[in-house]
């Protein structure tokens, strides 16, 4: 039986895996071109573990198929040539005739120009018999000056194709390299890089299917739709979240023991024995291992990179909807190539459309808080989250949770810190105007509520609205309660906050809902003019005012 994968690209042999025959034949069109007079010159880019390399291979043996017999269809891999940042780009040189060796089966010297190893390609050597098409994967493994340098050959090979066997090239990569990486600009028609989609949801449901008409299982249809809703279809995590949902953590693979000898196919490869459901209870354990204990190399990789220099910009969206995202910026760019950000359109007050910043995913979102809240915060609080007396009864003591008295502990933290001459925000991120960046105040109290209630609650962050909003889930045996956590600005994003904080407490059928507002300011008067109990539409709201400078 075949199985879900996601440590490179998909056998359909041997992997559940979908047709994509749309971005196969666009691809396949452009390499092709005029037949007659050359084909496109371009890139194919997106994050880790999308497809790159299987969208290249099938439309290689698309054009083995249909046009073998007019073109030398090559592939070439970047993976394993070694050269350091400090090395001059004419390194790579010494590096040619293994290529040229491995992937064309054509001996050749080292070249010692540019100009001679563009040559390799030229009509007058006449190295190859007919046109080439040529893939290079993983191009931009490469320095950047190898790749400036590369950029720059090829562009005169295009511009002079009639002197060169070089039909058609696709440079494939997690960058858009042209015209991103090169100080020449871009050799190609830039408009024709080609970006590898995530799944739809109904590619997502057929490699689901796939696997219930072969195993005999069921997956039942919301477990199917949570995984394309966490992961967006990202071909690298649906692929994992398969693999968790019906190897690793089925409750039926292999029988109910996990000695169970399984039967054999006509390959003599064990067919699972499967019985029950995958089921909601299931994903739910699924997801919480995934979020924090299974080892997941693209996923390590793009929280190291969320991590790295543009830190400050990508924690900024856990609480602003309204980041502009512009390809043209080095964060926006260097966040989007590296699959941490996507892009949406909005329409603001007065009718314009605009594009701003969101996370890729939740899943991606969600990681990356847990991981930013260690990276701001640390791994550990400098005094006790509570007073040592306190029982915390009259937090529990009624129906629902009091998340104002929770609240109002973490003030007394504060000011047990400020008593102590210890300040929580020191050396953190301050905005022009000096006063600290929001999201500090969102991961602190995250990180003290961890701490406070660990043995007694499952505390969770919550994105409802994608980015701009950050809600604390509290579940505590039987009783639950949401905190949305907000920046003071005005009175009428104050207004907007609360409608939103009571209608999304509407819909998860909780009768009472807290703001936890944080407030440039020391003032005690103003922080309680700022703190309200109110009614509105049968929920009770309350807003706790939180100062901080």
């Amino acid at each position: 039986m075949r199985t879900f994968f996601s440590y490179g690209p998909v056998d359909c042999e041997e992997h559940f895996c979908v047709p994509r025959t749309e971005i196969i034949e666009r691809t396949y069109r452009q390499l092709i071109g005029n037949p007659e007079k050359g084909g496109h010159f371009f890139t194919i880019w997106a994050p880790r573990q999308c497809g790159k390399t299987w969208l290249m291979r099938q439309v290689k043996k698309t054009l083995e198929k249909a046009h073998g017999d007019e073109f030398i269809i090559g592939t070439m891999s970047m993976q394993g040539v070694v050269i350091e940042e400090e090395d001059p780009p004419e390194a790579f040189f010494s590096r040619v005739p293994l290529l040229m060796e491995r992937f064309f089966n054509i001996e050749v010297s080292e070249p010692d120009s540019w100009e001679v190893l563009g040559s390799l390609f030229s009509r007058r050597k006449n190295l190859f018999a007919k046109p080439v098409i040529l893939f290079i994967d993983e191009f931009d493994k490469l320095p950047p000056l190898v790749i400036d340098r590369l950029v720059g050959m090829f562009r005169d090979i295009y511009l002079d194709r009639e002197q060169f066997h070089l039909h058609g090239l696709a440079l494939i990569g997690v960058r858009a390299v042209l015209g991103v990486e090169s100080h020449r600009g871009s050799p190609f028609n830039i408009q024709r890089s080609l970006q590898v989609p995530n799944f739809t949801a109904d590619e997502v449901n057929d490699l689901f299917h796939q696997y219930m008409n072969e195993s005999g299982q069921k997956v039942n249809p919301d477990v199917v739709d949570a995984v394309y809703d966490v992961t967006q279809g990202q071909p690298g995590l649906v692929g994992w979240f398969g693999e968790l949902l019906t190897e690793k953590y089925n409750p039926e693979v292999n029988g109910n023991g996990c000695n169970a000898v399984p039967p054999k196919d006509k390959n003599n490869r064990s067919i699972p024995t499967v019985k029950k459901e995958i089921d909601r209870s299931v994903w739910d354990d699924v997801l919480r291992f995934a979020l924090f204990k299974e080892w997941n190399n693209t996923v390590l990789n793009l929280v190291k990179k969320a991590k790295g220099i543009y830190r400050d910009h990508i924690v900024k969206l856990f609480n602003h909807s309204d980041m502009p995202f512009s390809i043209d910026v080095e964060w926006c760019a260097h966040a989007y190539l590296n699959g941490i950000i996507n892009t949406e359109t909005i329409v603001d007050n007065l009718g314009r459309k605009t594009e701003v910043c969101r996370f890729a995913n939740p899943f991606i979102q969600r990681r990356l808080y847990n991981a930013l809240t260690l990276d701001l915060i640390g791994e550990g609080l400098p005094i006790l989250a509570l007073d040592p007396l306190d029982t915390l009864e009259d937090v529990f003591e009624n129906m629902e949770i009091d998340t104002p008295a929770l609240l109002y502990r973490y003030k007394d933290y504060l000011k047990r810190l400020n008593d102590r001459g210890i300040n929580p925000w020191k050396d953190q991120p301050r905005r022009s105007d000096m006063h600290y960046t929001e999201y500090v105040g969102h991961f602190h109290l995250y990180f003290w509520l961890q701490s406070a209630l660990s043995r007694l609650c499952i505390i969770s962050p919550e994105f409802p609205t994608g980015n701009g909003r950050v809600d604390l889930m509290l579940r505590c045996k039987d009783q639950k309660a949401i905190i949305e956590v907000k920046s003071f600005k005005d009175q009428a994003e104050l207004n907007h906050a609360k409608n939103q904080a009571v209608s999304y407490a509407k819909k998860l059928g909780l009768t009472t809902t807290t703001l936890a507002l944080f407030v440039p300011v020391e003032d005690d008067e103003i922080l309680s003019k700022l703190s309200s109990s109110d009614t509105v539409d049968g929920v009770k709201l309350h807003v706790t005012a939180i100062g901080w400078v």
